[in-house]
């Protein structure tokens, strides 16, 4: 360790030694449980303002974290991301503890460096330190003096909060990539190609591909050089035709929304949704990729669900509006004597049968064409499941359909709702609240419901023992029992 290197230590210690003698109390044992502890800046300011994300810290970070896990090192190095540092002209900036050492400009060509000799041998990076104590102290301070300064004028000028600025404006990011991706134009970038040659593989105009290029670049999921674009890790792994996880074809339920929420101040105005018919809702395409969006989203959660839902005692089950069949599929694989039938539309069955057999299991999950309004359910199931069909109907509508479901049910049989589910005053979680909207533009009378409707309806439909049992992620399930034997039974069932 060279002279400079060691007076940056000696400063940091020093100041660790003040900083414990005002708290008047000896540093705890075992306060840190990593053997170093990073704090890497990825705060991200409007176009224009010097920030690490704008000087390449995610590409930093990403790189960090890949050569750790190279060098074995990701168990004894903690990192961590955070706001701004103060130096946030000479991004991208890390500190690293327990030394208390700030890197600046820390490229990933430097990173191999930096985890070998810091992290590796305890050598600082002297040629990344970001300057003398007394210096990065002196600039931080006036960071944050001009940054208070520039805050106050704005706030005078009646200057809209970048917050609120990014929510008016978020379209725009959004509608770039949806037609990026209805375009399929990750995959026409492929391994690299220049604007002229994509344009030729979508039959589109030169000028207008190379802007929408270099608007996928600004946004992080194309790269540029020399008049080259080339897809990034992300856009490779999810956007590219024939990835391992290609997601274009969920992707498109959400191009398909795009009308539907352009109607929200007429929806609001009427009070139920005004496009369903010019949308193309229920078509082949619209039916694809919706069933498309809920099977990945669907077989992600299905695991847990059926866990925390439980099959002991379950051999027949009913799924409602089951789509994809991905839940029917996860029961049927956490139970070898279990039987699941599927009930939905006619236009919906082919997929379905198509993931099933895909599974193998056709044998065990069945599918039925019918409608959950019009069509009996049948009798005698151990398990009925609602996943995703609450929200898409009235509270009347569901009152109607709970009173089939316990009837469908054999005794002490249970009924599992999966959906978003608000706070008591509507007002959360966003997730759940933003949805309520989705279902206002797209169906008749849906919306989000919270946890006291749901356990309002399924005890006037004659269930008991209700219970919210929590999911990760944004959907909880409400489970209930059809009683053994209640007032108003009749018959052996």
């Amino acid at each position: 360790m060279n002279g400079r290197a060691r007076r940056i230590l000696s400063e940091t210690k020093a100041h660790a030694r003040i900083v414990a003698s005002l708290g008047g109390t000896r540093k705890p044992k075992n306060m840190e449980p990593f053997r170093h502890h990073v704090y890497a800046c990825t705060q991200q300011k409007p176009d224009g303002a010097p920030c690490c994300s704008a000087n390449g810290s995610l590409q930093t970070l990403a790189a960090l974290r890949r050569e750790l896990a190279a060098q074995g090192l990701a168990d004894t190095v903690q990192v961590t991301t955070c706001g701004s540092l103060g130096l946030c002209g000479r991004g991208p900036n890390m500190v690293v503890y327990p030394e208390g050492v700030w890197y600046s400009g820390v490229k990933p060509a430097d990173v191999q460096e930096l985890v070998r000799e810091h992290f590796g041998k305890g050598r600082v990076v002297e040629r990344l330190v970001s300057g003398e104590l007394p210096a990065v102290r002196a600039e931080i301070d006036e960071n944050k003096r001009k940054m208070l300064a520039a805050l106050k004028a704005r706030d005078e000028a009646g200057v809209l909060p970048d917050d609120l600025s990014q929510s008016i404006n978020g379209f725009r990011d959004s509608r770039v990539l949806l037609t990026a991706v209805e375009l399929d134009l990750f995959t026409a970038v492929g391994e690299g190609a220049d604007a002229a040659a994509v344009a030729r593989k979508l039959a589109s105009d030169p000028r207008a591909t190379e802007s929408l290029l270099n608007a996928l670049v600004a946004l992080g999921l194309l790269a540029k050089h020399d008049g080259t674009f080339t897809n990034t890790a992300t856009s490779a792994r999810y956007l590219v035709a024939g990835a391992r996880d290609d997601s274009r074809a969920a992707i498109m339920h959400t191009v398909y929304l795009w009308p539907t929420w352009s109607t929200l101040t007429e929806c609001v105005r009427q009070g139920t949704s005004v496009a369903t018919r010019e949308t193309g809702r229920g078509d082949v395409a619209w039916t694809e990729a919706f069933i498309a969006a809920m099977h990945k989203n669907a077989t992600a959660r299905a695991p847990t669900l059926v866990r925390v839902a439980g099959v002991d005692g379950v051999r027949r089950v009913l799924d409602l509006g089951g789509g994809s069949g991905a839940y029917s599929i996860a029961f049927a694989q956490a139970k070898a004597d279990l039987a699941a039938d599927i009930l939905d539309l006619e236009r919906v069955a082919p997929i379905a049968r198509r993931h099933i057999d895909a599974a193998g299991l056709a044998d065990r999950v069945k599918v039925r064409v019918g409608d959950l309004h019009d069509d009996s359910y049948g009798s005698g199931y151990d398990l009925v499941l609602l996943s995703a069909i609450c929200h898409m109907l009235s509270p009347q509508e569901n009152r109607a359909v709970l009173a089939k479901v316990r009837a469908a049910l054999a005794p002490s049989g249970r009924v599992v709702i999966q959906d978003f589910i608000l706070n008591p005053d509507k007002t959360g979680p966003k997730t759940g609240v933003l949805f309520a909207l989705n279902m206002l533009v797209g169906t008749q009378a849906g919306s989000s419901y919270s946890e006291q409707e749901y356990t309002d309806w399924l005890r006037d439909a004659g269930f008991a023992e209700i219970r919210r049992l929590a999911l990760p992620g944004p959907t909880d399930l409400v489970v209930a029992r059809r009683p053994q034997r209640a007032a108003g039974d009749r018959g052996s069932d």
